[in-house]
């Protein structure tokens, strides 16, 4: 690993030379899965259902509409502490600049979200969440609700967690 090395050049302006190494380190947000299953059997199982009743709520209202769909996007973290993946890329240009670019998964666009919300995605995401959440009152159906809930974002909106 080469450190780089600054040298000040007769203007007084400060140049690097090459060989500049990057490292980039990428930790986990989410807690353990111990931490999250115990959240989990001690508050995410009742809490969601209180949210999840409230959310499905405001999306069926106009007004309430953008605070229930932002609620039902959050319902992962709720339900189990799970924070929405970020990807990290790096790119390097020709002449050596270093790009780090963090970024969520890519959405469809709007237009297509807004009218699939309006066709499908209301009425699916009220069924989807009842029987997520009376799977996940159930040792046996635990996994599957897990599954369902982190699902469930894009089932009322094609929103990708």
């Amino acid at each position: 690993m080469s450190d780089p090395t600054t040298t000040q050049n007769g203007s007084g302006a400060t140049d690097r030379s090459e060989g500049v190494n990057v490292s980039v380190e990428r930790h986990e947000n989410s807690p353990s899965i111990a931490v999250r299953a115990a959240y989990f059997l001690l508050i995410g199982w009742w809490a969601s259902g209180i949210w999840l009743s409230v959310a499905w709520f405001l999306v069926v209202t106009i007004i309430g509409m953008p605070i229930g769909i932002k609620m039902i996007n959050l319902v992962p973290k709720i339900v189990s502490l799970k924070e929405r993946r970020i990807e990290t890329t790096l790119t390097e240009s020709a002449s050596g600049d270093v790009t780090i670019t963090e970024s969520g998964s890519e959405q469809h666009s709007l237009v297509v979200r807004a009218v699939y919300f309006l066709l499908v995605g209301w009425w699916l995401s009220g069924v989807w969440m009842s029987l997520a959440w009376v799977a996940s009152v159930t040792i046996v159906g635990l996994p599957v609700a897990v599954w369902m809930y982190d699902r469930l974002p894009y089932v009322v909106s094609l929103y990708k967690y």
